[in-house]
């Protein structure tokens, strides 16, 4: 029978790979001990550095080279309409307006959109002369451009979360900025009413003329159906039935007198009695347009009249007590944080550097004493 035989042989890691690995560890060591080594020799240098840095940091950061501003906000929500008429005047009653709501998205970016327009800004920088304001001579070359950009840098707008829109103003002087950010709040609804207004008022113009011109083609039609009725015809259809039936019965009788007196009304109502039903049908007709053009007329008018709010303001600003820029404990933890670091990779570098030299200058050593030495600048 063949017996089987299994050979079992020893698993031995990689030396080479150990030894790298153990390399690495002591590089990785040495280099933390040496950071700790070269802060812990230089720790006077580093505590004279921070000290110093820290000091400058709070002169620089003082009123004296950087002017503190003061903050102050407005948090408002725009309406879901702008139309008057379509909300308090239309008759239809599907309509999903409400005069209360709050708007969505499409409101939100509108109401952007006219905070950072030029009608705004120009009348905020008039009314307050921020380029006195701002320090910018009237007479200097691209002083809007510098004051545009002055507005801009302090006068910020954004949407919060919640779609509201923020109104931030950023100033020296902490009353200013809580009125400007009140005032920018205020020129929204103006700004609105006056765009919608120079649509509204060339709306309403063309409504009244045609209003009043078919007003005015109604009374004409009244008229002259006034002056048929005068000549005796009120309802042509019953007329002509009613006299028709009674010219029978005296026909019976053999009335000469009643036959004349009635074939006289006859031909009057054959007469007039064609153009009294036109007119009475086009007046008819006429009152219904009238009717429907009165509705546009009024909702026109009161669009071209009338204003409302187009804002929710949730928060006022108020005059801040306290200042917003420059934040000084964050420039000196940024400053320290820099010039400590800074001062580290300088400190690293020096104690490198002299290594590096001595072992470029062994291996630039000649092996053999033999060897020729290189001449010197005088040639000994």
């Amino acid at each position: 029978m063949p017996c089987r035989i299994k050979l079992f042989f020893p698993i031995f890691d990689d030396p080479k790979k150990e030894n790298v690995q153990k390399q690495h560890q002591v590089e990785s060591d040495m280099t933390s001990l040496g950071l700790l080594n070269i802060i812990y020799r230089y720790r006077k240098s580093f505590l004279i550095i921070a000290i110093s840095t820290i000091l400058l940091a709070m002169i620089f950061s003082s009123p004296i080279f950087i002017t503190p501003l003061y903050k102050s906000t407005v948090i408002l929500y725009p309406t879901s309409s702008n139309s008057i008429s379509k909300v308090l005047l239309s008759t239809n009653f599907n309509t999903n307006k409400d005069l209360l709501e709050i708007g969505e998205d499409e409101q939100t970016e509108r109401m952007l959109q006219i905070l950072n327009s030029n009608k705004i800004r120009d009348r905020i920088i008039a009314k307050y002369d921020l380029m006195n304001h701002y320090g910018i001579n009237e007479g200097a070359e691209y002083r809007y451009t510098r004051l545009f950009n002055e507005y801009e840098g302090k006068i910020k707008f954004r949407r919060t979360e919640y779609m509201a829109v923020k109104i931030t103003v950023l100033d020296k002087n902490p009353k200013l900025a809580s009125l400007i950010a009140n005032d920018i709040a205020e020129l929204f609804d103006s700004t609105m009413n006056v765009m919608q207004k120079e649509v509204a008022s060339k709306a309403f113009l063309i409504v009244e003329g045609e209003y009043l011109k078919l007003k005015s083609e109604v009374k004409a039609i009244e008229d002259s159906l006034n002056v048929i009725r005068k000549l005796g015809i009120h309802d042509y259809e019953s007329q002509a039935e009613m006299l028709n039936q009674q010219l029978a019965i005296e026909l019976a009788k053999n009335n000469q007198a009643g036959i004349k007196a009635l074939e006289q009304r006859l031909e009057v109502l054959a007469e007039y009695g064609g153009a009294y039903v036109s007119l009475r049908d086009m007046l008819e007709h006429e009152r219904k347009q009238l009717s429907q053009i009165k509705a546009k007329y009024e909702e026109a008018k009161v669009d071209a009249t009338q204003n409302l709010p187009h804002k929710f303001v949730v928060t006022n600003a108020y005059e801040a007590e306290k200042k917003a820029y420059p934040i000084r404990w964050l420039i000196m933890v940024v400053a320290l944080f820099s010039t400590i670091s800074l001062a580290l990779i300088v400190f690293i570098i020096f104690e490198r550097f002299p290594a590096e030299e001595l072992k470029k200058k062994l291996q630039s050593e000649p092996s053999s004493p033999h060897e020729h030495k290189p001449e010197t600048l005088f040639g000994q």
